[in-house]
């Protein structure tokens, strides 16, 4: 039964998604261990991390997918235990891999999705806001992948989601397959969706999300808009810095200007105020020991710089490490068997 009006309206006051506490443990690991969260109305909201941050996991049990072990969670004013049916129709859910029936046509599978719903858009209206109209009549099997997720994207948007989660959406495709995923999240920020965006790109996170939670082994370690959590660097310019002999970290450290030096793969990565002041002076100190720079650049600080600072590793370092224990997981069931 939905809820009454009154209890509707006083919903939309509130944030879109009130998370508190929230821990959930399997059997082998605790994959989210005690988050608090506040999703407000309208917002674009990342959440990023590393694969077993604890990203999807959190998301899931937002959708109403999987249960918490413990923990308080608020979705559009209600509750997944009493608030079931309304919240269904309420929310649009976009994984990062939906299977599709390959035989049916575009139109086909977005008129099936649409079918579900009390509440919905009209096929041409959800396809063309996926730039899909062309592609109507082509079966999904003949789709590239950009274009399948667009369509995933397509019947999830087809119940006019109050609340819209995707999922790592942009992971496989190709830049330009990524930059036109990025156009169609930048359309439903601009009419007013709310929208949780799990990622592990820092750039895709930098560029959509107006506010983000960084995770890490189940927890948050970091919250605020882009601009904020990079100005916890305390600097708005980074120097990557190698070198043949390679030369220790207390040669860069105390120069004029270097808030932070931490290593990076073949040396360091400098954050810096007055970047315009402080290479000159790397420079220098190379010359002094008769060091040959075997990387030299400068960038203006990111996401990356932040986990970096947080965690002492770069995010693409713990993907590898993360991809590594997964392949030898694998390969140690593999010899059981």
């Amino acid at each position: 039964m939905d809820e009454p009006q009154t209890d509707r309206r006083a919903d939309l006051a509130g944030p879109a998604i009130a998370v508190r506490g929230l821990v959930k443990r399997f059997p082998e690991l605790v994959a989210v261990d005690g988050i608090d969260l506040e999703v407000r109305r309208g917002e674009c909201f990342g959440l990023l991390g590393p694969n077993g941050a604890g990203k999807t996991t959190t998301v899931e049990i937002l959708e109403g997918l999987t249960a918490a072990t413990a923990g308080e969670v608020r979705v559009l004013g209600g509750s997944w235990e009493r608030d079931a049916d309304s919240l269904r129709g309420r929310i649009g859910i976009a994984l990062q891999e939906t299977e599709l029936y390959d035989k049916l046509s575009v139109r086909e599978t977005v008129a099936l999705f649409r079918s579900f719903y009390p509440r919905r858009l009209g096929v041409d209206e959800a396809l063309a806001q996926v730039d899909l109209l062309e592609k109507q009549d082509a079966w999904v099997e003949k789709l590239s992948g950009g274009q399948k997720q667009r369509l995933a994207i397509a019947c999830a948007l087809v119940s006019d989601p109050e609340l819209f989660f995707l999922d790592e959406p942009t992971t496989g495709l190709d830049p330009a397959a990524r930059r036109s995923l990025w156009e169609i999240i930048t359309r439903l920020k601009q009419r007013g969706r709310t929208i949780v965006l799990t990622t592990h790109y820092m750039e895709e996170a930098e560029k959509l999300c107006d506010r983000i939670a960084i995770l890490r082994k189940g927890k948050v370690i970091a919250l605020g808009t882009p601009r904020e959590l990079i100005a916890t660097l305390g600097a708005d310019e980074i120097i990557e810095v190698g070198s043949e002999p390679a030369l220790p970290e207390a040669a860069f450290a105390a120069l004029p200007g270097v808030v932070a030096c931490l290593p990076d793969p073949g040396g360091f990565r400098l954050s810096v105020q007055g970047i315009h002041e402080t290479l000159p002076r790397v420079i220098d100190v190379l010359r002094q020991h008769g060091a040959r720079p075997t990387r030299l650049a400068t960038r203006t600080a990111t996401l990356d710089d932040v986990f970096v600072e947080l965690t002492g590793t770069s995010l693409e370092a713990e993907e590898a490490e993360a991809a590594a224990k997964r392949a030898a997981a694998g390969d140690s069931r593999k010899a059981k068997r």
